[in-house]
């Protein structure tokens, strides 16, 4: 087995061999594909059809809920990285949320996470995982295709998440929890109600999680380098509030387990402004910070906004 950081030995990926995450191919996915074509298409067409000022808010409010609550605090902070704790119950209504965004069933996308936070952090990684090829390549990918690799890393998902039964129900129905609320919108306002809700809704949330995701690995500003890592995570100051603090990705890949994503001055993060109100609350505590974390010998500082690597436990309580 190659040599690999120190960081990695927890990690829920596996592999013996480094080419794992290299040798693939990428192949057209019918399902993936038309979930959201069908769901572009409705908002489009449909969307446009019924346009009206309370339908076009109900999408801004729906939409922002769901990115906040559902998707970064409920499945990426606490599903995937468990950044923080709060009451099962909580738990589980922020990772249904996290579900309302369209994107996969909760143990599908951890395990899609997974296999892209590792393979980044090897020396070299398959272009579908590090968002290699040219933008609208990577647009086609990632939207209507999956990597097939030859022999895939092995990724173990603890009992607690993966014998649970809600998570396993929603895994099995994650398409068919759209109905719902398109139900409970078609009596409040009819169809422009569900079309602005939940198509418009769900095809914001794929198409943005690919466009960030692209940019992120691509375009931006870097306080941190991680070396040795195939891919490093970019800043994309300009979209802080749009992605609930989800864009400050170079600081979330020298620190994957804090539950704070905007960490030097001005880099607004409403991910962790909610966090603290909940804290506030007592709905949730043990809130990790980039102190809470061993320090690891690849993460290097790049500027004077980084936290110096010998020191940032300290310098992380002056924040």
């Amino acid at each position: 087995m190659t040599e690999r950081a120190a960081s990695l030995l927890g990690h829920r990926a596996r592999c013996a061999d480094n080419h794992s995450v290299v040798d693939g191919v990428v192949r057209y996915a019918p399902a993936k594909s038309l979930w959201f074509i069908a769901m572009a298409s409705a908002a489009v067409v449909g969307g446009a059809a019924t346009f009206s000022a309370g339908a076009f808010a109900l999408f801004v409010g729906l939409t922002a809920t769901v990115l906040l609550l559902g998707h970064s605090l409920g499945s990426h902070r606490k599903l995937i990285h468990n950044s923080y704790q709060c009451p099962r119950w909580l738990e589980y209504l922020l990772v249904y949320l996290g579900v309302q965004v369209g994107l996969a069933g909760p143990l599908g996308l951890l395990r899609q996470h997974e296999l892209r936070d590792y393979a980044q952090r090897l020396p070299d990684c398959h272009d579908y995982l590090r968002h290699g090829k040219s933008f609208w390549t990577d647009a086609w990918w990632q939207l209507n295709c999956e990597l097939h690799l030859i022999s895939p890393p092995h990724i173990d998902i603890e009992a607690r998440i993966a014998d649970d039964r809600f998570y396993r129900l929603l895994e099995r129905t994650w398409m068919l929890q759209q109905v719902p609320p398109a139900l409970l919108l078609f009596a409040w306002g009819g169809w422009g109600f569900v079309l602005w809700g939940v198509c418009a809704r769900v095809t914001a949330g794929v198409f943005g999680h690919w466009l960030i995701g692209y940019f992120a690995h691509n375009h931006g500003g870097m306080h941190y380098e991680v070396r040795g890592a195939a891919v490093q995570g970019r800043n994309i100051r300009l979209s802080s509030l749009l992605t609930m603090g989800e864009c400050w990705h170079n600081n979330h890949h020298a620190f994957p387990g804090s539950a704070r994503l905007g960490l030097a001055g001005g880099e607004w993060d409403p991910g962790w402004w909610t966090l603290q109100c909940m804290q506030w609350a007592g709905l949730a505590w043990e809130l990790k910070l980039p102190c809470d974390l061993a320090v690891r010998s690849e993460l290097w500082a790049l500027d004077n906004l980084a936290m110096p690597m010998a020191t940032y436990p300290a310098e992380m309580e002056k924040i």
